[in-house]
């Protein structure tokens, strides 16, 4: 089994910057996905950004130049840079990971955290 614990969150005015990090641990083989998404109230989940063991990275289009996603294979850990940060980025976050980095594109990880508020105020 593998669990994941996210960190970093919080609230931040409008154009700051916050850094989300993702630990995964329990029985690891491979997590070759692994990435973020995101839901505000009354929406459904979206696509963040993702990121495979060979650091291949996927964004939506709304964050753009403003989020980067990082990934540390040694220490299973991932990192969401978020910058300029918009109303709009507010949402909780969830961190997931799947064998299968197509997967986690899809939004079909096997693997998710329990999330983590991001409040961006204006």
């Amino acid at each position: 089994q593998v669990t994941l614990v996210e960190s970093g969150g919080g609230e931040v005015q409008a154009g700051g910057s916050l850094r989300l990090s993702c630990v995964a641990s329990g029985t690891i083989f491979s997590l070759n996905g692994m990435g973020w998404y995101r839901q505000a109230p009354g929406k459904q989940r979206e696509l963040v950004a993702t990121i495979s063991s060979r650091r291949v990275t996927n964004y939506a289009d709304s964050v753009k130049g403003r989020f980067t996603i990082s990934r540390d294979n040694a220490k299973n850990t991932i990192h969401l840079q978020m910058s300029s940060l918009k109303p709009e980025d507010t949402a909780v976050y969830y961190c997931t990971a799947d064998l299968s980095p197509t997967a986690v594109v899809a939004g079909r990880g096997t693997y998710w955290g329990q999330g983590i508020q991001v409040t961006v105020s204006s």
